[in-house]
Order: structure tokens, then sequence, then C-alpha cells
């Protein structure tokens, strides 16, 4: 069963068992809540961008192949907010954290997130499940073309000028799988975890949702933190936490 900790003094425990020497294993799994205290909203909680009354319609694999820019009219105003964004003390809390470890020591950041803040931010080898808003590629797969750093908010599909097909943003839609290696990466990371954090998701997206599952099989302890409670509870959190996620990291995280 799941713990809900408030208190200071559980908190203060919680901060000490983090800190311990022993983890061997860690993976960690932000979602959009880590990103709020950089302007960014998340996707389904209040003011979400997938609760808006323009994104009735969720960008999907579907609406990709009928009408590309329509995709582009949903993410491409994003990519200014996304350019102006800065990491904020939890993105800077992990990367501390896994600059600290010693020697001989995993740590495998996953992320939901396709904002790039927590590269900025430090951390090494991010495992983008969604990849990046801010980059593009051509949606023909025998194009040969390479996904590109794209600054530009585009409205309308930009068309490839190699085989005349249209780009897209370098994102995962819904229903759409996830990029292999990264999906690989994630699950080979889970296997031998011996401590899962999860913090800023709703716990709602396939296949991320179902990670803490791999890491209990593993054996690992895990642990949730995000603003508010996860409805229903996941059996398979050992613990949860709830605050934001820039005042409770970098004290969790003691950095």
């Amino acid at each position: 069963m799941m713990d809900s900790l408030t208190g200071d003094d559980e908190l203060r425990r919680l901060r000490d068992r983090l800190g311990a020497t022993d983890w061997r294993n860690i993976v960690v799994l932000t979602g959009a809540g880590i990103s709020v205290a950089s302007g960014l909203p998340t996707y389904r909680g209040p003011g979400g961008l997938w609760t808006r009354p323009e994104a009735e319609e969720v960008p999907d694999a579907a609406m990709m192949e009928r009408d590309p820019s329509r995709v582009w009219s949903l993410f491409g105003p994003l990519r200014g907010p996304l350019q102006a964004a800065t990491p904020n003390a939890a993105h800077v809390a992990l990367a501390q954290w896994q600059a600290r470890l010693p020697p001989g020591r995993s740590f495998t950041l996953v992320t939901q997130n396709v904002d790039g803040l927590h590269t900025r931010a430090g951390s090494r080898e991010v495992v983008e499940l969604h990849g990046s808003l801010l980059h593009t590629r051509c949606v023909n797969p025998d194009c040969g073309t390479t996904p590109f750093e794209d600054l530009q908010e585009h409205i309308q599909a930009p068309v490839c000028v190699r085989c005349g097909q249209p780009l897209r943003p370098d994102v995962t839609l819904f229903n759409e799988p996830l990029p292999v290696d990264a999906e690989w990466a994630a699950k080979r990371a889970l296997r031998e975890c011996d401590l899962f954090l999860a913090v800023g998701t709703s716990g709602t997206v396939a296949p991320a949702s179902s990670f803490v599952r791999g890491a209990k099989y593993a054996g690992a302890w895990t642990l949730l933190l995000n603003l508010t409670p996860m409805q229903p509870r996941h059996p398979d959190f050992d613990q949860e936490v709830l605050g934001r996620a820039e005042e409770l990291l970098p004290f969790l995280l003691n950095s």
C-alpha cells in the first residue's frame, strides 16, 4: 500500500533514506509536472494542454496522417515558450544528484517531456521517451533525413527538401510507438533498478505508466512525488509525497 508523506519529520526521514549510499541502480521518471515552475503547462492537469478547447482532438497518429498541418497548429506555437523556458530547481537537483553519485552507480533519467530542460540543467544521457519538440523529422521513414534542430513555430506543415513529403515534430504522438532506442534503454534500466522515483507525472499514459511495475518486479523501492494524489492510487508505489517538485527535490536530494 502506498503511504502519503506530508510532515517535516517524515520528509527528513525520507531525505536520509534517499541520501543513503547503497543505491546502485537508480531510475527517475519525470512528467510535465516537473516543468511547471519553468512556465510550461502540464498536459492533463488544471489548464493542461489537452484540456483546452482548441485541443479537443488530441494529436495522434491518425491526425498526423490525415492533416499534418493540424498537428503543427498544436505543437508549433509551443516552441517559443520552450525556447524561453529555463530549468528550475527540480531539474537542477536531479542533475546534481546524478553528478554526486560515486563511481560504479547507475543513474537513468527517463522523461516523458519534450522540452529538453533536463539536458540543459546538466543531466547526462537523458532518455527522452516522447522525443524533442525542438527537433523536426520527415514523415517518410525511407527518406534518410535525420531529425534536426528546428526552432521555427510552424503552423503549416513544412516540406522535406529531400523527398517532398511533409515534415513533422520529432515527438511521439498518441497511438504511436515509443522510439525503439528510448524504450529499450528505459526497460534495460528497470531490470536492475533498486530505487525508482517518479516526479510530476499523472501515471496514466502508457507505456510509462507501467514502468513502476517493472521496477517493483525487480525489487526496487518506489516513490512518487507529485502535486496532486494519484487517482486511483497505484499499488506498486510504496510511498507518495505531495508538493511542488521545485521545492521538494532540492530538499530531499540535499542539493
